[in-house]
C-alpha cells in the first residue's frame, strides 16, 4: 500500500509516473492486472495533478465516501429484498440522515481548499457560498 501511496501522493505527474514504474518493478509480477489497469487509464488518473496539493488530497481521501458505503451495506445487509426501488431509496435516505449526525470530522485544511475549488471551478459554488 505504501508503494501505491507514492503514486497518488507524488508532487507532480512526472514524479507519479516514476513512482508507478517503481510500483510495477516491485509488484508487477504479483499484480499484473492492477498495474495494467493503472497504465491503461493513466491519462484519466493523472488528470488531478493539475490541481494544488490541497485539492488533490480531498480527491484521493475517500473516508467520507467509504463511510456512506459502509452505512449502505449495514442497512441493506439483512434485508432480503425490496418491493420497489423507492423503498430502497427511502431506507438509504433515512440511513444517511441518521449517520450524518455522527459525522463530526472536518476535512483537513478545508479553509484553504474551498477557495481553491472556487477558483478552479468558477461559478459552480456561487449558489452555496460567497467569497
Amino acid at each position: 500500500m505504501a508503494d501505491l501511496k507514492r503514486v497518488y501522493r507524488a508532487t507532480s505527474k512526472d514524479a507519479a509516473e516514476q513512482a508507478l514504474d517503481e510500483l510495477e518493478a516491485h509488484w508487477g509480477d504479483l499484480y499484473p492486472i492492477v498495474i495494467k489497469s493503472w497504465r491503461t487509464k493513466w491519462d484519466n488518473l493523472s488528470a488531478y495533478f493539475k490541481y494544488p496539493p490541497d485539492i488533490r488530497r480531498v480527491i484521493y481521501t475517500m473516508n467520507a465516501i467509504e463511510a456512506v458505503h459502509r452505512q449502505f451495506r449495514i442497512l441493506t445487509k439483512t434485508k432480503g429484498g425490496f418491493p420497489n426501488e423507492y423503498s430502497l431509496l427511502k431506507l438509504l435516505y433515512l440511513g444517511v440522515q441518521n449517520a450524518s449526525k455522527k459525522w463530526a470530522m472536518p476535512i483537513q485544511n478545508w479553509n484553504i481548499t474551498l477557495p481553491q475549488l472556487a477558483i478552479f471551478f468558477e461559478g459552480r459554488l456561487d449558489a452555496v457560498m460567497s467569497l
